[in-house]
């Protein structure tokens, strides 16, 4: 499993249906988490991913040193499941999507992944699985942060 972090000030998730944007929801200060599911991820992959993010501390404290994570600022999480975080360009020009999880096996864990981010005490909201979505962010800092589950990064 991979996640792409961006801590924000404010965020805000469209879906897209029939060529025009349906709004459908908002955080503000937290965090926007990008997440990718192979089809070797189970639910250990999950509570890594989990953990981690609700533990990081990249949010400043008083002195202003990265030093508090999202339950300590009291954040909110926009999960967005996105398989093209596995996706190859190591050959040719167009991206090979053969490491993503089929859709039924990355939805389970995708949901996985909300419902134990929501069982740590964290504010959820998410996109719509398997939708053209618009993502606007106030992007923080601006700090990004890649995880993978198998810490091959």
């Amino acid at each position: 499993m991979r996640a792409v972090i961006q801590k924000v000030l404010e965020a805000n998730i469209g879906v897209v249906e029939s060529h025009e944007l349906v709004h459908v929801d908002h955080i503000d200060q937290g965090l926007v988490v990008l997440v990718g599911i192979t089809h070797d991820d189970t639910n250990r992959d999950v509570a890594y991913v989990a953990d981690k993010i609700a533990h990081m501390r990249i949010f400043a404290d008083a002195d202003d040193k990265m030093n508090l994570s999202i339950q300590d600022v009291a954040g909110e999480i926009l999960l967005v499941s996105q398989f093209t975080l596995f996706g190859d360009m190591r050959n040719g020009r167009r991206p090979s999507f053969i490491e993503a999880a089929r859709p039924q096996q990355a939805r389970a864990l995708y949901n996985d992944l909300a419902d134990l981010l929501m069982d740590m005490g964290l504010v959820v909201k998410t996109g719509h699985f398997r939708t053209h979505m618009n993502i606007e962010l106030n992007n923080d800092g601006p700090v990004t942060i890649l995880l993978d589950s198998k810490k091959l990064f």
